[in-house]
């Protein structure tokens, strides 16, 4: 299991946060493909929760809603991939431990952490309970370093045309959704960083095949 933390970055200064709110929980609804062992709960403050059954699965959504959320809009993730149990109830659903949750906020943590040092673009981590510091671990976060920085540099078309182009649309179909050229769709991919996400993302999830 991968239980992902979720959480808006600079909640207090969004112009509109009830409306912010709405925009993530749908950001995060219909990944084609993909369907959470839990869905994307808010939980308190400007967290959320959802867990995953698998690291790509996790990886794809979260890519997914990072491309989909309008300008303004920044979310920071901790995944940890571990045992995620039920410890009892309460009226919003069940209350959840172990090792997964335990990784996954120390991954956040981590995350903020070299946010506010070196790398500020940076908006997610990823640790595994079962094997600290292992080459998953480290290949995970170096995706999300490279990520990170591309989609912080990204136009809202930039973004927009990255997302279709991971739920595996054509550029030609992507440049009718847009209104323009196939080569004006061609020249933002190869510019914006859009390939090294998606197939960086595709290369994760297939074990680089």
């Amino acid at each position: 299991m991968v239980a992902v933390i979720v959480d808006i970055v600079d909640s207090r200064g969004l112009s509109d946060r009830d409306e912010a709110q709405g925009e993530i929980e749908r950001a995060f609804e219909g990944t084609p493909g993909v369907e959470p062992v839990d869905p994307l709960r808010a939980t308190v403050g400007d967290e959320f929760q959802v867990i995953y059954a698998t690291l790509p699965d996790a990886l794809v959504a979260t890519t997914s809603a990072i491309l989909t959320l309008p300008s303004g809009v920044e979310l920071r993730f901790g995944f940890g991939c571990g045992e995620v149990r039920s410890v009892g109830s309460r009226t919003a659903g069940p209350v959840q431990d172990g090792p997964g949750w335990w990784s996954a906020r120390e991954a956040i943590e981590e995350a903020h952490r070299r946010e506010d040092g070196r790398s500020p673009f940076l908006r997610s981590w990823y640790l595994s309970a079962g094997d600290r510091g292992g080459i998953e671990e480290r290949v995970v976060n170096a995706y999300f370093l490279s990520r990170d920085h591309i989609v912080a540099r990204m136009t809202t078309r930039a973004r927009r045309v990255t997302l279709g182009l991971l739920r595996g649309d054509t550029q030609t179909q992507i440049a009718e959704a847009e209104g323009v050229t196939p080569s004006a769709i061609s020249q933002s991919v190869q510019k914006s960083g859009a390939i090294a996400v998606v197939e960086g993302l595709r290369a994760l999830s297939s074990g680089g095949r």
